[in-house]
Order: C-alpha cells, then structure tokens, then sequence
C-alpha cells in the first residue's frame, strides 16, 4: 500500500544512494521480505499540522515493514494511543498501513528515513537525511512544536531549525525556543527498552505531549524551560 506523504516535494526516492550501509541493509530485507515496504520511510500525518513529531529512524518489523511511521511496532503502540489521548487522531489505530487512521494536527517524521543496523544511525547517515527534514519543516508551514524522540531527533531538528546545540541541551521535557520561533520539546523515545527499563513511563510521555498541545492554547508563548 502507498500512503499519501503530507510533503509534497521532498521526500527521498525508494533507492536513496546516500548513506551506504543503509542501502546495503535495505538491499538485504528486499531479498529476505520481497513484501515489506523496504524503502525509506515518508513522513505521515496532517498537512496542516502544528506539532510535529520527530523519530529517530524505522524499526524493521515496523515502518520498514510497513512503509508507515511507527506502525507496526511496539513503539507505535504507545505513540498513537498518546496521540488519541490529546485528539490528534482520528480513526482507530490497528498497527497496519491500511487500518484508516488518521492523524489531525500531527504529522510523524523521522531524523532517519531508513532502518539502520540494529536501530542506530551513524552521525553522517543523520546529517545525510537532514535535507528531507528540512523540506519537511518547509512543507508544513503551520508547524510550531517540534516533539524530538530522542537525542538524535533532536540533534536533528534543531540544526534544521537554525538552533545551536550547545544551548540547546537534550533532556525529557526540556523546551527549547528557536530563531523562528519554534519549539522544539524533548522526550525520551518511546522505545521497548525505554519502556522496560522504566527509563520512560505512559505518564512521563503523555506529560510531553499535554505540554504540546497547552504550548499551542498558549500560543506558544513561552521562551525555555528544562525539566
């Protein structure tokens, strides 16, 4: 199944060069999952979305499988029940490409837009895939809040959004405002091992989220915060 990508321009092809041990990992699924999606992954959600939500890259039984963000994975589970919870969904999530769910102010997308081995990029497989999340954030020009899953994610987005990282620390929770304006929230992944762990919790994680959605009732009035 093809899914309509909110970016209309932008997205990396299905046989993206740039990052070599991506592709030849990519190459290795098709041969062993023929059926899988096995491409990168694009983005999924509102085009007129307000928050947008930052992963890291594909998980390989999910959005590599599926060919949409989050779907398919233990990860997912948590991520689109949040969602529901702040009215940001609309249909019911069933961990299938095809289930109809539909996102409404949201939109997904990852710092990575191929799976990688074992779940971890390299630094220049994220610089790599930086310039299709910045004509994601220039084909969603509502966009305000940024939700980072990650260190990575933020790295990621931050650099797009023109903010320094030295200022701009990661942490669960911490607020960082931008040149532009945007906010960038951070969270730690929604993970299996962050859940198992107990590193992050369902409340830990719906609490970025209820600051989300209070940042934009608020206007988005607020400079930085760090928890």
């Amino acid at each position: 199944m093809t899914l309509q990508s909110p970016i209309a321009h932008g997205e990396a092809p299905p046989d993206c060069p740039l990052c070599p041990r991506l592709v030849t990992l990519r190459e290795a699924c098709r041969a062993e999952h023929p059926d899988w999606w096995n491409a990168p992954v694009p983005a999924f959600g509102d085009p007129q979305a307000r928050i947008v939500v930052v992963g890291l890259a594909p998980g390989k039984q999910g959005a590599n499988r599926t060919g949409r963000a989050f779907t398919g994975d233990f990860s997912g589970d948590l991520l689109f029940a949040t969602l529901a919870k702040f009215g940001l969904t609309e249909g019911r999530y069933e961990a299938r490409a095809d289930d109809g769910l539909v996102l409404k102010g949201a939109v997904i997308v990852n710092a990575v837009k191929c799976l990688p081995p074992e779940n971890r990029p390299l630094p220049q497989e994220a610089h790599n895939c930086r310039l299709f999340l910045k004509s994601a954030v220039a084909a969603l020009p509502d966009a305000h809040i940024f939700v980072a899953l990650g260190e990575v994610a933020h790295q990621s987005v931050v650099k797009v959004l023109g903010g320094k990282l030295p200022k701009a620390r990661f942490a669960h929770l911490a607020e960082h405002r931008m040149p532009s304006g945007k906010i960038v929230i951070d969270s730690y992944h929604c993970s299996r091992r962050n859940m198992m762990t107990g590193r992050l919790t369902e409340e830990m994680f719906s609490a970025v989220f209820e600051r989300a959605t209070a940042l934009l009732d608020e206007g988005g009035a607020s400079s930085q915060r760090n928890r």
